[in-house]
């Protein structure tokens, strides 16, 4: 090899460790607080996490009774699980901490928690947007705000366009018609294709085991469960062995990086947790949660959030409208909520359009006459039953 060929390769590796130095300057520090006390487990099994997390380059202060015997941990000492969480606060606030993982929290009205879990067909990451916590008092409203919460949570992780699918439950079609709204605004959402035949942004429950999105929107209850199901299916249900927690707390104007563990939540699962709080801090999680907020906002987010809340046609339901003559349905219109199947149907009548409700195996459906869907199709489109 000739000498301008190896100081070429030497220029070229001192460039490259050079901007490695420079970006890990860069690169916002991790200090993860723990909570110990309150764990089914025991004390033992949340220090164990800590050290299993300090293995790894993570520095981490454990807020418990115990002192010594875990290599790269810094105990934080208190008596109680009230004294601890006021540790919590005291570290957060002081910025002793970047982040932390605890095992309660009493979160704010407008943040909830984004989970995240490794799917076992494919043993693909998920984040399940959200968890615990109420994002909105309003349904449909709180769904928007959940795929918003869920796709910032996943750019801050490194994912750069996060696939979103919504999971079929009350409220997930309006919800799709307003974050189609958002997109068709201008908010660069990508929506993801369920496993099963019929595809479509709405997800069955074979893609939770599949993981056919990157971000699974649902409300905070059902989330709450999945993420017991998923990190416990193979332990019996007493022990969370697998994935990285309910996660980080998110909400406009909500400014602590708080994780959050289950009581039952093992060493495996704590550990994943403390992980996650890490790559949050790495991935500067507030500035990018303000990126897809203000992009979101642009796009109409307050008029449309504003618009969940307002009731469809007031009053329009209670009208009591005489049904057409029957005519043979073989047809059928999808994307009707449950709880607006039967007042859609009626909307039809009122338009001398004979329909029946049924129930498919995606959810509600109308059914009618092959040569009324086109007219039905555009009544149902103008008083806001269905989407594009």
């Amino acid at each position: 090899m000739a000498d301008k060929d190896i100081n070429r390769i030497i220029a070229g590796t001192f460039l490259k460790m050079a901007d490695m130095l420079e970006n890990s300057a860069e690169t916002p520090s991790a200090v993860i607080a723990l909570t110990a006390l309150g764990s089914e487990h025991g004390e033992d099994e949340l220090y164990q996490a800590a050290a299993m997390a300090a293995a790894q380059g993570i520095q981490v202060k454990v807020i418990g009774t115990k002192t010594g015997g875990y290599p790269g941990v810094e105990t934080v000492c208190v008596s109680t699980e009230e004294e601890g969480h006021k540790e919590l606060e005291k570290l957060l606030i002081s910025d002793a901490v970047q982040g932390s993982v605890t095992m309660h929290y009493p979160f704010p009205i407008g943040v909830s928690t984004v989970g995240r879990v490794i799917t076992p067909a494919k043993g693909k990451v998920m984040y399940i947007a959200t968890t615990t916590g109420t994002t909105a008092l309003d349904r449909v409203e709180g769904l928007v705000r959940n795929a918003l919460y869920g796709i910032a949570t996943a750019k801050a992780c490194g994912v750069a366009e996060p696939t979103v699918g919504l999971l079929n439950i009350d409220g997930a079609r309006q919800a799709e018609m307003q974050l189609q709204r958002l997109q068709a605004n201008g908010y660069p959402i990508r929506f993801a294709t369920s496993g099963r035949s019929d595809g479509g942004a709405v997800m069955r429950g074979n893609d939770l085991l599949m993981g056919s999105c990157d971000v699974m929107v649902t409300d905070s209850l059902t989330g709450n469960i999945l993420m017991k199901l998923f990190s416990s299916y193979h332990t019996g249900g007493n022990y969370e062995s697998v994935g990285y927690g309910y996660g980080p707390g998110m909400g406009d104007g909500f400014n602590k990086l708080i994780l959050i563990v289950s009581r039952a939540s093992g060493a495996p699962v704590v550990k994943g947790a403390i992980e996650f709080a890490a790559e949050l801090v790495r991935g500067d999680y507030q500035r990018v949660f303000a990126i897809e907020l203000n992009a979101a906002r642009q796009a109409g987010l307050d008029a449309i959030l504003a618009g969940c809340q307002v009731q469809k046609q007031a009053g329009e339901a209670a009208e009591a409208v005489a049904s057409p003559p029957k005519e043979v349905v073989t047809a059928e219109i999808h994307g009707i909520e449950i709880l607006d199947l039967e007042s859609a149907v009626q909307a039809l009548w009122k338009e001398n359009i004979y329909a029946e409700s049924g129930m498919g195996c995606t959810g509600p459906v109308i059914l009618l006459s092959d040569s009324k869907v086109k007219q039905a199709r555009s009544i149902l489109l103008g008083k806001g039953y269905i989407g594009e």
